[in-house]
């Protein structure tokens, strides 16, 4: 794994492989840069293909004081892209990818973007009465203010149950049923630098996109789990209705990670919709 520093002197960490236009993939919080790995062989004969490891993520521990902001990762997206001298990128965001790239469009435009792919994510996670779009619908400052407490109190255990009781009932079943693949994910979790999360976390929850939508002037690609663990189809609805040229895909079925379980269709939209 190669990396690039950024502006403030942090160590970012990426993966470039494939030959082709750039194609640069952002993946979720508490995720890596191995969220991607599925979709390399369909996507590296067309695309250069560039994937990091957020600051903050992949087992990397930050070198320097500055946390893992949206923002932040926003400039580290910009400073990516000045290292490696790209232009007309197709850029992808899976959740914490898609609040970035939306940070990223408010603070540089849309000038060196050619495509945008939005996986899953609403442009405002806390909910209110004016905004039921958000986490579950019900995810208001209060329940964040006690959801950040249990992250401080069990980082794992309250990432874990977020994932679990939320609209998916087979997420919730596989969480209480506590098989092999839950006690992984828990040690992984574990394993993590929670208080440089914890802060990416906070970020994210304090972020509002609902401006940024109406002033993309690129061609976006929405795809969104019909049995998301978060949002619903009105949250998938409203991004497609306030993004002027965005064309929405609802896979049945599938959780937040609709892309991860539905690998052969995600590759085909993505380059039927770069190719278009």
């Amino acid at each position: 794994m190669t990396h690039f520093l950024a502006d403030d002197g942090e160590k970012i960490h990426v993966k470039i492989s494939g030959e082709g236009p750039p194609m640069v993939l952002l993946h979720g919080w508490t995720s890596s840069h191995r969220d991607w790995n599925p979709f390399l062989a369909a996507f590296e004969p067309a695309h250069r293909v560039f994937r990091w490891d957020a600051r903050g993520h992949g087992g990397h521990h930050l070198e320097t004081a500055n946390v893992p902001t949206v923002a932040r990762m926003a400039r580290d997206l910009q400073n990516l892209l000045d290292h490696h001298q790209l232009d007309q990128v197709v850029v992808a965001g899976h959740s914490m990818g898609a609040l970035t790239l939306w940070q990223y469009l408010r603070d540089f435009g849309d000038s060196r973007l050619a495509k945008l792919i939005f996986i899953d994510q609403s442009p405002k996670l806390v909910t209110d009465a004016d905004w039921p779009n958000g986490i579950c619908g019900d995810f208001d400052a209060a329940r964040n203010a006690a959801f950040i407490d249990d992250l401080e109190t069990d980082f794992a255990e309250a990432v874990l149950r977020l994932v679990a009781y939320g609209h998916n009932a087979r997420a919730r079943q596989l969480y209480e049923e506590n098989g092999p693949g839950i006690q992984s994910a828990r040690q992984r979790l574990a394993s993590f630098d929670a208080r440089a999360l914890i802060d990416c976390w906070k970020s994210l929850t304090a972020a509002d996109y609902r401006d940024v939508l109406p002033a993309i002037s690129v061609p976006a690609l929405l795809v969104y789990g019909g049995a998301s663990n978060f949002y619903s189809a009105a949250t998938a609805a409203y991004v497609r209705d306030h993004i002027p040229d965005a064309r929405l895909h609802i896979y049945p079925d599938v959780d937040h990670a609709p892309h991860l379980w539905e690998k052969e269709r995600f590759v085909r939209d993505v380059l039927d919709f770069v190719a278009g």
